[in-house]
């Protein structure tokens, strides 16, 4: 008999933690955004979007993490952009995002992604 796959708790709703309920990113917007990726995306498996959810939730939860320890190492008690920076920085496996934060980390002058005023 077949048993459950790694991914069975998380395509069931039940997700890595074992925690029920709604999903904490929007689908709908995932499965968009999928869509808009490429010419050559015409469908997107109803799973799909889940895992991507999960992926980016854990993503996010990783990061949020790293950053938290910089402001503590800082004696600090709210989290700053520079924390973030200085995680992305310090964490080998944020290297993609480099480009990102070196421009707003570098100078206050330049908004820089991590701003959030438009």
């Amino acid at each position: 008999m077949r048993q459950a796959g790694t991914y069975s708790g998380i395509l069931s709703g039940r997700g890595i933690s074992g925690r029920t309920g709604t999903h904490s990113l929007p689908l709908a917007r995932i499965k968009k955004i999928m869509k808009k990726s490429g010419n050559d995306v015409k469908m997107i498996s109803g799973e799909a979007p889940i895992v991507f959810s999960k992926a980016c939730e854990l993503f996010i939860e990783e990061l949020a993490k790293r950053s938290w320890m910089m402001a503590i190492q800082s004696k600090k008690r709210t989290l700053q952009k520079e924390d973030v920076a200085s995680a992305v920085i310090a964490t080998d496996i944020f290297d993609f995002l480099l480009n990102l934060v070196s421009d707003s980390a570098n100078s206050d002058d330049n908004p820089g992604i991590l701003d959030t005023k438009e």
